[in-house]
Formats: structure tokens, sequence, C-alpha cells
């Protein structure tokens, strides 16, 4: 068993990756932002007492010594996995990109330092960025400014390594869209995470509701992302390495199929014709991948698309 300090533990992501490192028999301590949700995350695994599970507050990761009462454990922490970073594609102007990159690059540094200075027992430090941090783009609308925050934070982490030489090992991860269910505290359809976003739209909509573009066309699943959080916990391998992590390419226009196929009372909701277009593969073709590593190294293996379209549906269908 390994103590492990989880950040953003109330998240979408970080829900999974809580579950399945407490299903590796795992102790975890969990940041969350308000009393409210440390409880809600304690309610929904109360079969586990608090030497496995329990939850410190960390407001504001951008803030000056955020994680540094956090990283303090009794018994003390082994290992922080960092999931906790901004997500949405909302700051258009320079003030708005600016907090995001900031909020992101200060939230990395933030914990590195911490547990640099007030942790000396962790050992292994995994931090989840994003398969943007991995590309050259060349644009200036909104959602790059999502894709260069993940990308000077993942370069702020390494630097901080190089320079710092700290006593824990890096391994970064770094997934593209996201799907999968949603199993953390979430009370209405408005609240949801921004990939899973685009189903409730669908779900909603009509045959002339307009699928909405791909951006991204390669994907994984959500609980497959977890468990490559708790391999590169587990095993030697994965330290001071980073990974791509994704089950390989999709297109928008392939999710409404799919719902369709697997729930009949949702298909005259589908878009069709030229609605379903903004979602299709381009004529030219779509960015190979190669995530070869982490097959061979972390021992993945990943779910198809169906299985992750079917499990958004089931975890939200209640709400709609």
């Amino acid at each position: 068993m390994t103590r492990v300090l989880l950040t953003g533990g109330s998240g979408f992501i970080a829900a999974h990756v809580l579950e399945s490192l407490l299903a590796h028999s795992h102790s975890v301590v969990a940041t969350v932002r308000s009393v409210q949700k440390g409880q809600q995350i304690l309610e929904s695994y109360k079969q586990y007492g608090k030497d496995k599970l329990d939850f410190v507050i960390v407001e504001d990761i951008s803030k000056p010594r955020a994680f540094d009462s956090a990283v303090v454990s009794d018994p003390p922490l082994e290992a922080a996995v960092h999931c906790a970073s901004p997500y949405h594609f909302n700051a258009k102007t320079p003030e708005e990109i600016h907090q995001l990159i900031t909020t992101a690059v200060d939230g990395t540094t933030g914990i590195l330092k911490a547990i640099k200075s007030h942790a000396p027992t962790v050992k292994r430090v995994i931090i989840l960025y994003s398969h943007a941090a991995m590309v050259d783009y060349a644009y200036s609308s909104a959602p790059f400014a999502y894709l260069a925050s993940k990308t000077f934070a993942e370069k702020a982490a390494w630097d901080f390594v190089k320079s710092e030489k700290p006593s824990f090992t890096l391994t970064t991860l770094n997934p593209p869209m996201v799907y999968g269910p949603v199993i953390h505290s979430l009370s209405s359809l408005g609240s949801i995470n921004t990939s899973n976003a685009r189903f409730v739209g669908l779900l909603k909509g009509s045959p002339s509701t307009p699928c909405p573009p791909t951006v991204n066309y390669l994907f994984i699943d959500v609980r497959d992302l977890a468990l490559a959080h708790v391999l590169a916990l587990e095993k030697p391998e994965p330290e001071n390495q980073r990974f791509l992590l994704t089950a390989g390419n999709y297109s928008s226009a392939e999710i409404p199929q799919v719902i369709g196929e697997e729930y009949p009372e949702f298909k005259d909701r589908m878009p069709v014709g030229e609605a379903l277009k903004p979602g299709e593969r381009p004529a030219t073709g779509v960015n190979g991948y190669d995530n070869r590593r982490s097959i061979e190294v972390l021992g993945m293996k990943y779910r198809p698309l169906r299985e992750s379209v079917v499990g958004v549906v089931e975890s939200i269908k209640r709400l709609l």
C-alpha cells in the first residue's frame, strides 16, 4: 500500500483515478476546494476508513504555498498524483488567457516545490497534462489558450526536475479527448466536464442540430486514463518519462451513430445528413499517433469508442 496525494479529487478524471487507486489498495489523501466536496467523496466511499481515504482543502492551486500543508500527512506521503488544473476553452481576452496559463503553471510548480520542501518521503510524482503539450500548434483562438496552458505547465515541471534535482521522479501523462462515465458528484448537466458536454447537446438535440466538430481526432476512455496513473505509480520503468495515452483515432460523427445503435430511444435526436458533416473526418485525413510506449512500458489496453460512449450515456441519462 502506498500513501498517495491526489489533487483535484472531485474532478471528472481525478474521481476515476481515486477509484482506481483505492481498487489497487492504495491509501489516498484527496485535495478539494471545499469541505462539501470532500464530504461528498467520503460519502461515495464510506466503506473506507480515514486510514484509506481522507481529504484536505486547497482552495486555489495558483496561490503561493497552496500545497504546503496538503503534502504533510500522517502516515507520510510516498507519492503524488497531480490532476488539478483548469480545463475550459473560455479564455478569450489577454487577461483571461494569462490567468489560465498562470494557474496551470503555478499549480504545477507549487505542488513540486511543496513536495521538495515538506514531503521528503515522496519518491514518485505523476502529473496529468494533455496531448496538446506534444503538438506544435500555431493558432491564437480560445481553445489554443488551453493548449498553451498545458504546454507551459509541463515544461515547468520538467524544468523544475532538471534545475532542482528533487529526490522524487516525475512521470507525465498526455491524453487527448477524454470520454467515459461520470462518477463524481454531478447535480446537473450544466456542470458536466467539458469533453462530455457534447453528449448533452446530442442527447437533447434533433436531427438538424449540428454535430459538434471533432477538434482532436484522438480519444481515450477515462477509466483507461485512470488506470494509467496507477500503473505509472506502481511500475519502476515509467520514471522520468512522458506518455501519449490514446486508444486511437475517431470522429465526433461516430458518437451519434453509436448512440443511435445502442439507444433506440435517442436515435431520432441524432444529427443526420448535413447536420452530421461538421463532425466527420476531413477528406485530407487526420493526424496519426504512436502509443506503443504506453502499451509496452505501462501495459495499457484501451477500450473502444463504443464502450466509452455507452459509459457516458449510462451515467448521465437520468439527468436528461
